[in-house]
């Protein structure tokens, strides 16, 4: 029995497909660039140009100015002593007013065109008004003078290809400019089409608890290859197409670019939250809350408490234990010394002090004297510390102590307007925040940061990949 053999990436199908993809894509380039681009495109290709225009565009040569440049061909063939060229000259003097008036180009939105040739042709005869220029440049007696085949041969080489780039467009039934490029489009959409219903309807049908539109949802990149409208968008399906098809490797350019793009993403966004956070503080500085929550506990209705701990009492004792257990026995040198300045500072005022440092045999007893009551002072001080925290009625203490400084700490900054300064000042604060660290960032900080962020995600992807494929190894 034969086995079916399932659609990968790298198939040969894949890869037609992805050729055709290629293809659609050049012509959509080109029939967008068709237009802007016409007069360069009849440079170089000059019949295949005329015969897209007409076939497919709805161009035909302008009557004015193909009018004007068959009399010029007459004119060259007749020569400049026939019978008829002095009327085929009055018609072209005639005509070249005309046109400088009239404008034909304006149509084809080629005015620009219009104007090098009104350029071109005052310098060649070095006269300031154009109309006058083409008057005496399609007279007898200046070509005759300045030599008939002279001229013809600048006119064609320097205004013909200029006057020759004019067109018109015509208009459908609808009043819409007429495109016919859907003629070459509707093959490829109807291909497209068709390998995107059966692709996702394989999908369904492969993946259990997969429907038919959630596999399409799945392709979703696939779809503007047949949309008649957006083709610029089937760039991103093209490519799609030629990263599974394994036409060529897009794996480094894709990582790059989703690199860049969420390091971007993520300076931005954390620029947008910090700005946010600042500003919500503001606000809540300057409506009350935040205050009123700090310094009223019973005013706190919309506070959610998710432990039932008053964290404020229970981060003050953590500091009371650690300054006490921790942060004293480490200082003890320096708060001594501390005292027994304050102490010698204080027995230095004292005239016992001073007579008894001068009596013979006792100068150092005052100082012997000190360095004992400071001693004594720190170590006292100390355990009755640590006796206060290790008993019960020691902690009870030590929790009215804090309670009490909450209180009276709530209760003193409403006097004198002190609450009022020290929320504007804080507010303040945020503000020079903002406006130093955060909105005035230079272009040397954002780059430094997109590097960082970008090397950080290279390192995550490397990781990852080299994580997968011993994986992928296994499997094999």
């Amino acid at each position: 029995m034969f086995k079916r053999k399932s659609v990968t990436p790298g198939t040969a199908t894949n890869k037609v497909l992805a050729v055709l993809a290629v293809v659609n894509l050049g012509l959509v380039a080109f029939d967008w660039s068709y237009i802007p681009w016409r007069d360069s495109y009849l440079r170089y290709m000059p019949g295949f140009t005329q015969w897209y225009g007409a076939t497919f565009k709805g161009i035909e040569p302008h009557r004015d100015t193909d009018t004007y440049l068959n009399q010029v061909e007459r004119l060259q063939k007749e020569g400049l002593n026939a019978q008829e060229t002095a009327a085929l000259l009055t018609n072209l003097r005639d005509r070249s007013v005309a046109m400088v008036d009239e404008n034909p180009f304006a149509a084809a939105d080629k005015t620009g065109t219009l104007e090098r040739i009104k350029n071109r042709m005052r310098d060649h005869m070095d006269e300031e008004s154009s109309k006058d220029a083409f008057q005496r440049f399609w007279s007898r007696s200046y070509l005759s003078q300045a030599g008939f085949d002279q001229e013809l041969d600048y006119f064609n080489d320097e205004i013909r290809p200029l006057m020759a780039s004019n067109y018109y467009r015509g208009f459908n039934n609808r009043g819409n400019l007429i495109n016919r490029f859907w003629i070459l489009d509707l093959p490829f959409v109807v291909i497209f089409a068709s390998d995107f219903l059966v692709r996702t309807f394989r999908l369904s049908r492969r993946y259990k608890g997969t429907n038919w539109f959630d596999a399409m949802l799945w392709r979703w990149y696939d779809i503007p290859l047949f949309l008649p409208f957006w083709r610029g968008l089937r760039v991103i399906s093209t490519l799609m197409r030629i990263h599974e098809s394994r036409l060529i490797n897009l794996t480094p350019v894709r990582d790059r670019l989703t690199r860049g793009l969420a390091a971007s993403f993520a300076i931005e966004l954390t620029e947008v939250v910090v700005l946010r956070v600042i500003e919500q503080m503001q606000d809540l500085i300057s409506q009350k809350e935040l205050t009123h929550w700090l310094l009223d506990p019973n005013n706190r209705r919309r506070y959610v408490d998710i432990n039932g701990v008053d964290e404020a009492e229970a981060i003050a004792r953590q500091l009371i234990t650690l300054t006490v257990y921790q942060v004293l026995p480490n200082i003890r040198p320096e708060l001594e010394a501390l005292i027994r300045y304050s102490v010698s500072c204080v027995l230095e005022q004292s005239p016992f002090y001073r007579n008894l440092a001068q009596v013979p045999g006792l100068k150092d007893i005052p100082d012997q004297l000190g360095e004992r009551l400071v001693s004594d002072l720190t170590q006292t001080a100390y355990d009755s510390l640590t006796t206060a925290l290790e008993k019960p009625e020691g902690l009870q203490l030590t929790r009215n102590l804090i309670n009490r400084v909450g209180t009276t700490f709530r209760s003193e900054i409403y006097e004198n307007n002190t609450l009022e300064n020290l929320e504007n000042l804080v507010i303040d604060l945020l503000e020079e925040f903002k406006v130093n660290y955060i909105q005035n960032l230079s272009e040397q900080d954002l780059d430094t940061l997109r590097q960082e962020t970008h090397h950080r995600f290279y390192e995550i992807t490397q990781s990852h990949q080299l994580a997968i494929r011993p994986e992928k190894m296994r499997q094999k």
